[in-house]
């Protein structure tokens, strides 16, 4: 799970760097402004790749979704990117799951077939 999840979390780190560049240009919007909020966002994603794996991780990951979501009132085009993460996020994690479960099955099977040394 935490290769899938962290692949989405890295893509979002450069979708939310690109509608910081394009938030700048509303001229209601200071650089500061822009910049703060969509640098705390960047560094979310980073931080949240290390951490998908820990309790409450795939939840943090949610709310970054929802926010993504919510930049589309800034940037009109986040709500379609936010979706599209969103739809990812949830593929990440639902067959990120099936894996890391067929993986343990598998290492659990080779576990038991292996012959004991004597």
């Amino acid at each position: 799970m935490r290769t899938l999840c962290s692949s989405t979390l890295i893509g979002e780190f450069f979708v939310i760097g690109f509608a910081g560049l394009v938030a700048m240009k509303d001229p209601d919007l200071s650089m500061t402004t822009v910049w703060t909020v969509s640098g705390i966002a960047m560094f979310l994603c980073v931080l949240l790749c290390g951490l998908v794996t820990r309790p409450g991780g795939v939840a943090l990951g949610w709310a970054l979704q929802i926010a993504l979501i919510a930049s589309g009132f800034i940037v009109p085009t986040m709500f379609f990117l936010g979706a599209i993460f969103a739809a990812l996020w949830w593929a990440s994690v639902h067959y990120g799951r099936k894996v890391d479960a067929a993986k343990a099955r598998f290492a659990a099977q080779a576990a038991s077939s292996t012959p004991d040394a004597a």
